[in-house]
C-alpha cells in the first residue's frame, strides 16, 4: 500500500520539477528574443559609429616596429580592416590580399589591416601579402574596442577626409568588395559633397551613399550555365581582341593583372596549355597600362592572346572583380563552371572535358593548329 503512494508522490514531485524548469527555459527564450529583436532594429553599422563620423584615431606600431598614424594613410579612401591569424575566415581573406597589386587596388582603396596576436602568429600570411597592404598591430583589441567591433574580419571604409564612409561589413567577401570598388560604383560614400568641395560634415542621403547591400553590382561571379558576355577590347600587340572570334571552340577566359603576385606564377603555366594543346584556347583580359603588361609578357614569354580593360569594364560583365580569376566557355559561348579563383583552380578548369575539345597534343601539331591566331608577343 505504501509503496505505490510513493509512486504517486515522487511523480507528482517530478512533474513540478518539469514544469520550473520548463518555465525557466520558456522565460530564457523570452529573453533570447527580445535581444534578438534589440539587435534587428539596432542601426546597420554594427558599432557605435556611423557614417559621416570622424574615424577614431589610433598610432599602431608595423612588424618593424615603426609606428603610423591613420592620419598619414588619409588622402585616399582606406579600408580598415580588423585581422586574428588564429581566424579562418581571416586567413582566407589573406589569400585574397595577396591577389591584390602593391599598394592596393587601382582605382579601389588602400587595405590598412590592424592585427591582433603579434608579428610572429601573423608572419607567414604577411609574406605573402608583403607589398599589398598596410599591416600594423595592436596589442590586444584596444583599436577594435574603439570602433566597437569585436570579430574578424570585420572592418569598413574611410574616406579622404577621415571620415567613416560605408557600414561595418563583416566577412573576406564584403570586405574585398569595398577594396575593389571604386568609389560611388559600389555605393560607397565619398569625402565630396555636391559641388565637389572635400570634407562635408555629412554626406547626403542620395542614391550614391547607400550602403553595398543595396548595390546592384554582383561581385560572386558568373555561374555555370550563363552565356558568357560579349567584349572586345584593344590587344596587347594591336588590333582588338573579342571573344566572339573565338564562337565555335572551347576558351579558357582568364583575368589578370601585371602587378599580381599570383597571376605571374599562373602565367607560364598558361602559356604552355597554349604551346601543347589545341583546346581550350587561353585568352587573357589583363588590366593597367599597355607598357607594364608588355614587359611583363615579354618577360614570362607570353605568346597566347592578351586583350587590356580598362579599370574593370570587362569584369563588371563577369561579375568578379578580383585577380586571377577564370571561366571556362564552351564552343556556343555558355559558361561550363562556376568562377575558379586563383592558380590551381583556373588550371583545373583546362582539365574539364568538354565535346569536341582536341585534348592534349603535341607541341608541333598544337603551334601548327594555331597559325591563323594572333600572338600576343608579335610585336
Amino acid at each position: 500500500m505504501v509503496f505505490p503512494w510513493l509512486l504517486v508522490g515522487f511523480g507528482a514531485w517530478l512533474c513540478v520539477q518539469l514544469v520550473r524548469q520548463n518555465g525557466r527555459i520558456l522565460s530564457r527564450i523570452e529573453s533570447l528574443e527580445a535581444g534578438v529583436q534589440k539587435l534587428l532594429a539596432a542601426p546597420s553599422t554594427a558599432s557605435g559609429l556611423k557614417i559621416g563620423d570622424t574615424a577614431p584615431a589610433f598610432e599602431l606600431p608595423d612588424a618593424s616596429g615603426v609606428r603610423h598614424t591613420l592620419a598619414e594613410h588619409l588622402g585616399r579612401p582606406v579600408v580598415l580592416v580588423f585581422f586574428d591569424p588564429s581566424c579562418g575566415f581571416c586567413l582566407e581573406m589573406a589569400q585574397q590580399l595577396a591577389a591584390l597589386p602593391p599598394q592596393g587596388q587601382e582605382g579601389g582603396s588602400l587595405p590598412l589591416v590592424v592585427a591582433s596576436r603579434g608579428v610572429d602568429a601573423n608572419a607567414a600570411w604577411m609574406r605573402d601579402c608583403e607589398g599589398r597592404c598596410r599591416v600594423l598591430f595592436q596589442n590586444a583589441d584596444e583599436v577594435a574596442a574603439q570602433y566597437s567591433l569585436d570579430g574578424t574580419p570585420m572592418g569598413c571604409l574611410i574616406d579622404e577626409s577621415g571620415r567613416i564612409a560605408s557600414e561595418v561589413v563583416a566577412g573576406p567577401e564584403a570586405l574585398m568588395a569595398l577594396i575593389h570598388s571604386p568609389a560611388g560604383e559600389a555605393g560607397i560614400t565619398t569625402a565630396s559633397n555636391a559641388s565637389g568641395e572635400l570634407g562635408s560634415s555629412r554626406p547626403s542621403r542620395g542614391k550614391e551613399n547607400r550602403g553595398l547591400e543595396h548595390s546592384r553590382i554582383n561581385r560572386s561571379g558568373l555561374k555555370a550555365g550563363a552565356m558568357a558576355p560579349a567584349f572586345t577590347v584593344p590587344r596587347l600587340d594591336g588590333g582588338e581582341l573579342s571573344l566572339e572570334e573565338y564562337r565555335g571552340r572551347p576558351v579558357l577566359l582568364v583575368f589578370s593583372d601585371p602587378e599580381c603576385g599570383p597571376c605571374e606564377h599562373l602565367a607560364p603555366h598558361l602559356e604552355a596549355i597554349h604551346r601543347t594543346r589545341i583546346d581550350p584556347a587561353v585568352v587573357m583580359v589583363s588590366r593597367r597600362d599597355a607598357e607594364s603588361n608588355r614587359r611583363k609578357a615579354e618577360a614570362l614569354g607570353l605568346t597566347f592572346p592578351i586583350g587590356l580593360q580598362s579599370l574593370w569594364q570587362v569584369s563588371k560583365l563577369y561579375e568578379m572583380f578580383y585577380t586571377p580569376i577564370g571561366y571556362l566557355i564552351d564552343e556556343r559561348g555558355v559558361i561550363v563552371r562556376d568562377v575558379a579563383v586563383g592558380p590551381e583552380g583556373i588550371l583545373a578548369l583546362a582539365s574539364v572535358p568538354l565535346s569536341g575539345s582536341g585534348g592534349p597534343v603535341g607541341e608541333k601539331e598544337s603551334v601548327q593548329g594555331r597559325q591563323l591566331l594572333p600572338s600576343a608577343a608579335a610585336h
